[in-house]
Formats: C-alpha cells, structure tokens, sequence
C-alpha cells in the first residue's frame, strides 16, 4: 500500500500541471484577454485612452507579449514553494509583498536622446518620522502609479510609431494588426521632415518624462523595500538567490485583494451549506435505499422510488425561485428570509436564543439556521434520488449473492446479514459517490448561490470568469484539482478497507 500511494501522488503533479495549463490556455486564448469584462464593465472604461492604458497595464503585469509557455512557467514559479530572487516580506494581511519590478527600458534609443537616470539625490525620501509600513505601502502605491502611466504612455508611442510607419512607406514593418514593433524600427534612418514624426517627438518626450517618474519612483520604493518593514517570508537557502516560502496565488486585479483572502472570505460559507446538506442526503438516502431493497416490490419501495424520481426531475432553478416567490415573500407566506446568511442585526446579537424583556431574540445560530434553510432544502432535495437508487441497486446485487443464502441457511439473523454482510459489500459504489463530495464542496454551487445571494465560492467562481481574471480563476482550478485527486486517492484507500479483496500490493 505505500509503495502504491507514492506511486500516486507522484502521478498527481503531471495530471495538475496538464489541468493547470489548459485552463491557463484557455484563459490567455479567450477573446478580449485578461480583464475585457472588467474594462467594459458598466460603460466604465468607455474612453478609448483608458482602455488602452488597462490593456497595456494588464500586458505589463502578467508579461502578455510573451508567449503562453513562458506565462505558464513564470505563474508556477509564483505558486511553487522554492523561489529565485529576493525574499518576499508578509503583511498583516497576510499578502505576499514582492520587491518593486524594473522599469522597461525607453524605446527607439537612438532616435531620441535617453532619458536622465534619477540620482540618489533626488529620489524622494519617506518621512522617517511615519510609520515604515504606511510609508511603504504609500510609496508602493505611488510606484504602481508611475508604472501604470509609463506602460500606457508606451501604448500610445507604439500607436504613433505605427502612423509615422504607414507616413514613411514602412507599413511592411508593422503586423498583420496593423501594430508596430520598437525592435523592428531600431537602426533605421529616421525622417523627422514627415508631420508624423512630430507626434511621435511628442509621445516619446512624454514616454520620457514618465519613465524618470516611473523609476524615480521604483528606487524610493526599492529602499524603502530593503529596510525590510514587513516580516521575510519563508527561509533562505542562498541568501539574496533562493529561498524556500509559502505558495502565492497571487493578487485578484478585479477585486484588488490577495487571492487567498477572497477564498478564505468565501470558503467557509460553501462549506458551511454543504456540511449541512450533504449529511442530511447521506442519512435520509442510504435507510431508504436499504429499505427499499430489503423490501422489494412492496409499497415502500414503489412509492419511494417515485417520490425521488419525482424530486430529482425538478430543475435546481425553478426550485429556487419557487421557494423565493412563495415561502420567502411576504405576500405568500414570508416564512424565511430571501437572502443572505444573517440578520443586518446578528452582529451584536447573543449565540443562542434568549428571552430578554419578554421579547424572544433567536440569536446568531438559530437566525443563520433560519437564512440557510432554504438553500440547503434545495442542495439537498436532487442528491435523493441518485444516492436511493445507487444504494438500492447495490444492495439488491448483494442480496441476490450465494453467500447471502448461506448466511440465511446457517440461521444468521436477518439484522447481520442485511448490515454486516450485505452493506459492507455495497459500500464500493456508495463510496465512489461520497468522494466526489469534496471537490463539489469547494467548487459551490453556483446556481443556489447566485439566486439566494449567498457569497460562496460559487459565486466568487463566477465573478472571477466574467472578470476574466487570471489570478483567481487559476487559483480556484488549482485548488479543485488538488482536492479532487486526494479524494480519489482517498478512495481508493477505502475501498481496500471496505472490501478485503481489494490489495494495492
């Protein structure tokens, strides 16, 4: 056996890297890339500068030009625990805090004079006076600042490069986008007497002054980094080289906060929903299943059976919304609220009901009961039906079997033969269904949470799709993914327990 599960989670690392990667594909192939519902999100980014300035911003932060194997490595290398570099510092928060990136280089060097490099003399110094974590997180905001304006200024320089390109007769040099390349113009014999090139003075003379700010920018930052106001994270091997530390999944950009605090926001209301659902199946389901088989063709059984036919063939939605129309609305019954996990008021109310001046407070457990009964009742009314059924027909299997009618000859109690004997064998199917659990209870369920409110996982998914935002979505794969193969393996473990013909050796 543990040779076997060597052997198996050895295997999980090219099954992750193979899921990992399609997904990664078919984010970066999407059209519109990364971030296009953020940028016409409401009408907000509608100006065609800002949305050129997001587009070049997001090419910047994820490194977009390069190709989709070099993006996919760079993101391993974020999530992987041995890292090359400098060591990342923690904050509170718990976000990892990486040392300010370099400035991309000016373009077209020998077209226009350089820029000046910033001299230590007049890179701004933070007031010693402040707190080295604000002044760091002020200066990092400023950096960021100055970085997103360079890149966008070298946006609008490409676009007019491409206009002085079509003005000189060097349309041949542009892509089949009609975008100019800086490379493919370094060298050339420029033609300052076209009226294009003007414009082109003019961009690369604001690039000019943006990059001074930019680096001007990054320097103060880079100090401030190296006084080291956070923790370090993780522990060096090669001092300043490599360094071992926790995963990074990186920063949502669509929600402007660490991946790993989104799911820990989200996590525990998935899990909350489906740690009362999914026993609630398991205890109703599998005595109705072995009920139904011990009592074959009998009334129970028909009428069970139809009973969670019936249950299963009404969709998730329309049940959702009938349970919002008639037993959340005031009109009808209002019996539960229509949304949410608490009261506004649950905050400051006690955990368990009280009485207090003859008024009656049900307190934060009962009122959280309360929200989440109608989304459990419609978690859990559909998993009827498969799990009766799978369970009924295993053990029909079973009781059909020669050992059964030994066991039945010898005089053994039909209470042992039903449960020691004839549902020990049936648990391999039963067991197939139990692992497929977990992955559902970190993924959510995305319908019952976008029709009663609930900010689960679900949820989260679903926004990080529409957003298209890389980080998150990623993340969430991964994380599935890795879920999912542990309980497999898991399975398999059981299996062996529950069946002693089952040998990994």
């Amino acid at each position: 056996m543990g040779s076997y599960l060597v052997r198996r989670l050895l295997l999980m690392i090219p099954t992750l890297l193979g899921i990992t990667f399609l997904v990664f594909a078919l984010i970066a192939m999407a059209p519109g890339g990364i971030g296009a519902g953020l940028q016409v999100q409401g009408g907000q980014l509608s100006d065609t500068s800002k949305v050129m300035q997001m587009q070049a911003y997001l090419e910047d932060r994820y490194g977009l030009n390069d190709p989709i194997v070099v993006q996919y490595v760079r993101w391993l290398g974020q999530i992987s625990p041995v890292k090359i570099g400098l060591r990342d510092q923690v904050s509170p928060s718990g976000e990892q805090i990486h040392a300010p990136r370099e400035i991309p280089q000016m373009p077209l060097q020998g077209w226009f004079a350089p820029p000046p490099m910033p001299e230590a003399a007049v890179i701004a110094a933070s007031d010693q006076s402040q707190d080295p974590q604000i002044a760091f997180q002020s200066l990092r905001r400023n950096s960021e600042g100055t970085r997103r304006t360079y890149v966008g200024q070298l946006r609008v320089m490409k676009e007019a490069l491409a206009d002085y390109a079509r003005a000189a007769g060097l349309a041949d040099r542009l892509d089949a986008k009609g975008s100019a390349d800086f490379e493919k113009f370094e060298g050339l014999a420029r033609n300052p007497d076209l009226p294009a090139f003007a414009k082109l003075r003019d961009s690369a003379m604001a690039l000019q002054q943006a990059w001074v700010e930019a680096q001007r920018a990054r320097l103060a930052t880079q100090r401030a980094f190296d006084g080291k106001p956070y923790p370090e994270s993780g522990f060096s091997i090669i001092p300043g080289t490599l360094w071992v530390g926790a995963p990074d999944l990186g920063v949502a950009f669509s929600k402007n906060r660490p991946v790993m605090d989104l799911i820990l926001s989200a996590l525990p209301v998935t899990l909350l929903l489906n740690l009362i659902a999914f026993p609630i199946i398991y205890m109703i389901a599998i005595p109705t299943g072995m009920l139904a088989a011990t009592r074959r063709g009998t009334w129970f059984d028909t009428s069970s059976g139809l009973l969670v036919l019936a249950l299963w063939s009404v969709p998730t939605v329309l049940a959702g919304v009938v349970a919002i129309g008639f037993l959340a609305n005031n009109q009808y019954l209002g019996w539960f609220p229509v949304s949410g996990l608490h009261d506004s008021r649950a905050g400051v109310w006690p955990f368990l009901p009280t009485e207090t001046e003859g008024a009656f407070n049900r307190g934060w457990l009962l009122d959280t009961l309360w929200h989440v009964a109608l989304p459990v009742a419609c978690l859990t009314y559909g998993g009827f039906a498969v799990l009766t059924k799978q369970c009924r027909a295993a053990m029909l299997d079973n009781l059909s079997a020669d050992y059964v009618r030994t066991a039945k000859a010898k005089g053994v109690p039909r209470r042992d033969v039903v449960l020691r004997h004839v549902f020990r064998n049936s648990l391999l199917p039963l067991i197939t269904m139990f692992v497929n659990i977990f992955p559902a209870m970190l993924a959510g369920s995305i319908v019952i949470e976008r029709i009663f409110s609930v900010p689960g996982m679900g949820t989260l998914i679903l926004e990080a799709i529409d957003l298209r935002d890389r980080e998150l979505i990623l993340a969430d794969t991964f994380m599935i993914a890795c879920v999912n193969l542990l309980a497999l393996l898991l399975a398999d473990v059981l299996y062996a327990l529950a069946d002693p013909r089952v040998s990994y050796d």
